[in-house]
């Protein structure tokens, strides 16, 4: 009876095999002949791939991402138009006008999927470049996580930047408790045309842009014009140590207090910051801390007047209860709070109720001592635009 059952299982066994289907590896004959990629900056990258097989290659696209903070793990993808072959050579342009321009060092990591008549699909492996200004010959210097790129001016010029820099950031340690999370990248051209140069859209004021989701910052400071830099690096400096310590996928800073953060830092402010302060206050025309929480406008006074205000506003904040508030703020702000709900949380009060505190706490120290003023132009300011904060009034 055990035999019997043994060869019925065969029997069953062969059987069902007849109808079994046959696994057949098959050979993906896609031959990438060559891949590369040419930079024409801040224009735009090229793309080049050449590749061969024995039936005719039908759809051929172009993955990249760009390296910058982020939440989430995305890429783009390109269809490259071309005519059916088996060897082909295309390109692809990424127009950097489409986009809205690239940083110089921001690099690009980029593979390409193919595919044939057959069938079979082809994955390369990724590739990257690094979209460089080679138009300049760049020196560069390194501290800590900060480095400098230059190439005009000596070693001396580069070295009290980096000091100023360096300073900037332990200063920002002291008052707010805010820290450099990642490297930076500063590059230094050597005027505000050079600069203009290496962007796809700027504007006719720009003296310095803070790519804040890239940690680079570029910036035009001639030799000449030392002084105003000092200042100017450490004012974009502080902008991406603040979005660094931030960054978040919900909510982001009140521009008055991001702006007013990277005047403080500065030093000491601006005398003419101080008395377009003093003359508002005399005319009874101070800008409510709500109102100031949106984008400054684009008129130089009145913008002047947003900066002054911004950075008083935050100097009573830090004066008055101290560092580790601050701090508290920003880790606060980290976890995607609103702003009121974040000086609630922290102060106790939501910003209406910090503009009736400030006001109380200024006013009467400088009712007594206003004077008329005739603002200066140019002054350094920079506005908050989507990741970038250009810098403003670099002559």
């Amino acid at each position: 009876m055990k035999k019997k059952i043994a060869i019925l299982t065969i029997l069953i066994c062969l059987s069902l095999s007849a109808f079994a289907p046959v696994l057949v590896h098959a050979q993906i004959t896609i031959k990438l002949q060559s891949s590369s990629v040419q930079a024409d900056f801040p224009s735009k990258l090229t793309f080049n791939l050449s590749a061969k097989d024995d039936v005719n290659l039908t759809d051929i696209r172009l993955r990249y991402t760009i390296n910058r903070e982020s939440f989430a793990q995305a890429f783009s993808e390109a269809y490259v138009a071309f005519t059916p072959a088996a060897t082909v050579s295309v390109n692809w342009v990424l127009n950097m006008q489409k986009i809205g321009g690239l940083p110089p060092g921001a690099t690009v990591k980029y593979w390409w999927v193919i595919k044939d008549a057959a069938g079979n699909r082809l994955e390369t492996a990724p590739q990257q470049i690094d979209f460089n200004d080679s138009r300049h010959l760049w020196r560069n210097v390194s501290k800590g996580t900060l480095t400098l790129y230059w190439y005009q001016g000596d070693d001396a010029f580069v070295n009290q930047l980096m000091t100023a820099a360096q300073q900037g950031l332990a200063s920002l340690e002291k008052n707010t408790g805010a820290q450099l999370v990642r490297p930076v990248r500063i590059y230094i051209y050597a005027s505000a045309r050079d600069l203009q140069g290496s962007m796809v859209f700027p504007a006719e004021w720009t003296g310095g842009v803070s790519f804040t989701e890239y940690g680079i910052i570029a910036i035009g400071i001639a030799p000449s014009n030392l002084d105003w830099g000092l200042r100017a690096i450490t004012h974009e400096l502080t902008h991406l140590v603040i979005h660094q310590m931030t960054f978040n996928p919900y909510n982001g800073l009140p521009t008055w207090l991001d702006e007013g953060l990277a005047v403080y830092n500065e030093g000491p402010p601006d005398p003419t910051f101080t008395a377009l302060l003093n003359q508002a206050i005399a005319d009874n025309q101070l800008t409510s801390v709500r109102s100031l929480s949106s984008p400054f406008s684009a008129y130089g006074d009145e913008a002047t007047l947003s900066y002054a205000e911004s950075y008083s506003v935050v100097n009573y904040l830090i004066t008055t209860y101290g560092q580790p508030k601050m701090l508290e703020l920003l880790n606060t702000f980290q976890q995607g709070s609103t702003y009121d709900g974040a000086f609630q949380e922290v102060y106790g009060f939501n910003m209406d109720g910090l503009y009736t505190l400030w006001k109380q706490q200024v006013i009467p120290k400088r009712a007594s001592r206003l004077e008329p003023v005739t603002p200066s132009f140019p002054v350094r300011f920079g506005l908050a635009l989507q990741g970038l904060m250009p810098l403003w009034g670099v002559s």
